[in-house]
């Protein structure tokens, strides 16, 4: 929408409408156009006090929509300046918009004016900045100033900001700051209970987290989902399975009172996907049954969970079944369903849904191109994968990253083009990972090429000095040119290490 040139002039509330609509529609061109007006003509400056807040507050949440936290900060101190006073609805934004950024993010533009706006806006400058500090341990000193001056302000003693600061010093590997405080709560609630939790699992410290967590006289979904999710993301499924399990079997949700949520579904959903024993699927397809038998509503997340968890236990036809009933289909879902298709040996299928995905208007992001690229290097489509790997940065505008490199890098050594790799190695705007060195040293195991596959092993030991996986590949590979002695220096080299080959195992059921 172009308003420009349209005369005569819309009026404050008209501008605050257009401008909430294009909030929610993220066109860009819009939001700056009205902000340029409401500047142009004084609205800020001439409206009550009333208009001004709410004009500032839309405009606060457009730029933070558009992910744009220096102008929602600077905004903030001329709505102060204006006499236009913040309320309720002014901080969320402010709170989200500090912490999509932190190098933008500067902690002296707001905190001395959050205080003079009651309690709300006390409190609120704690929860601000304690979202800025939990993303970076370099913030987290000033985390600590912001603790002392919840202390001489007569704050600490509040729930909502104990509980902030608690969160802040988990997040910042300072767990043990932050059960020191939980300590010092005499009941502790619920909430801060689940911010203890939290802190344990993005600390790893699963122990801790479960004995807290059964340690609780009240758990709500939060709380269950928080200890599954920790055993997901520590890789022990089974565990996370059984949780689940548990918490079915739980009084408060057998009475309806504590209900899974979409981040429990996912949680257990990938556990079951993962999950190595012959287990998964059956506890898999349960975990669908009670989704359709509470009629939960499929959200996209949810779909796209399931898509990928009968994916990989090589239930296919399900998993496209899944996603043509999906009334809403985001990039995720597509995601999902080009990755499983490829994992399956359906590669030509997923570049079909691919250009399908296109069509229909969704751009492809990093996952995109990560399971499109895998797809050519199964199917050995060369031209086609170094020609979606251009498209990237010139038609999507999306940089490619370690793994996209990984992609080419395998897709041209199945296709025994190993100078080529290791050309496009050489090329790269940044030092090959293990991953990279490791998928060519493969193909160079695969071609028998000595020569080159020295060179790689070289560079992947320099990656890796103590992984025995690097020198297991290149002794491999000496060992299949009947170079004996070179492999037998290669062996000795990883004892006098101290590294030791880990032994294979079968997980094969009969």
């Amino acid at each position: 929408m172009h308003i420009s040139h349209i005369s005569p002039p819309f009026s404050p509330q008209q501008l605050l409408t257009i401008l909430q609509k294009s909030t929610k529609n993220t066109h860009k061109k819009p939001i700056k156009q009205i902000h340029s007006h409401l500047t142009t003509n004084g609205y800020l400056l001439i409206t009550s006090k009333w208009t001004n807040t709410l004009l500032y507050n839309a405009l606060i949440h457009a730029y933070t929509t558009l992910s744009h936290p220096q102008t929602t900060l600077i905004l903030f101190t001329h709505m102060v300046f204006h006499q236009a006073p913040p309320n309720k609805l002014t901080f969320p934004s402010l709170i989200k918009s500090s912490t999509s950024s932190l190098n933008q993010a500067k902690p002296n533009q707001t905190k001395p004016y959050t205080s003079k706006w009651g309690n709300w806006g006390r409190v609120c400058e704690y929860e601000v900045f304690r979202q800025s500090c939990v993303e970076s341990t370099s913030w987290l000193i000033f985390g600590k100033t912001l603790h002392a001056q919840a202390i001489r302000r007569g704050l600490y003693d509040d729930p909502f900001v104990k509980t902030s600061l608690m969160s802040m010093y988990s997040c910042g590997c300072e767990i043990w700051s932050a059960r020191e405080m939980f300590d010092e709560l005499s009941q502790p609630c619920v909430v801060s209970c689940n911010a203890m939790l939290d802190g344990y699992v993005k600390n790893r410290d699963m122990g801790s987290a479960v004995s807290l967590f059964w340690d609780m006289n009240v758990r709500d979904v939060y709380s269950w989902t928080s200890v599954i999710n920790g055993y997901a993301k520590s890789e022990r499924f089974f565990e996370a399975i059984e949780l689940f399990a548990k918490m079915m079997r739980d009084d408060d949700v057998s009475k309806g009172l504590v209900r899974p949520n979409e981040a429990t579904f996912v949680s257990v959903l990938s556990s079951c996907a993962s999950f190595d024993g012959v287990g998964g699927l059956f506890q898999g397809k349960q975990v669908h049954g009670f989704m359709i038998r509470n009629e939960y509503e499929l959200s996209v997340y949810m779909g796209t969970a399931l898509i990928s968890f009968y994916g990989k236990r090589g239930c296919l036809e399900y998993a496209i079944r899944l996603f043509e009933t999906m009334v809403i289909k985001e990039v995720c879902a597509w995601n999902a369903l080009i990755s499983i298709l490829a994992l399956n040996g359906r590669e030509m299928q997923a570049l079909e849904m691919f250009a399908k995905m296109k069509a229909g208007g969704w751009n492809p992001n990093e996952v995109t191109f990560v399971a499109v690229l895998s797809a050519c290097a199964r199917a050995k489509l060369v031209d086609l994968g170094l020609e979606l790997f251009q498209s990237m940065s010139n038609g999507f505008n999306v940089e490619p990253m370690m793994e996209h490199y990984g992609c080419v890098v395998d897709m041209l050594g199945r296709a025994g083009l190993l100078k080529e790799a290791y050309q496009f190695v050489t090329s790269m705007p940044f030092k090959a990972d293990a991953t990279v060195l490791g998928a060519l040293l493969g193909a160079c195991r695969v071609d028998g090429d000595v020569e080159l596959g020295n060179e790689v092993g070289k560079l992947l030991l320099e990656v890796q000095p103590y992984h025995c996986g690097s020198y297991v590949q290149l002794s491999s590979i000496y060992a299949g040119a009947e170079k004996w002695d070179n492999a037998a220096t290669l062996r000795e080299q990883m004892v006098d290490a101290g590294i030791e080959k880990i032994p294979a195992y079968s997980i094969i059921q009969t």
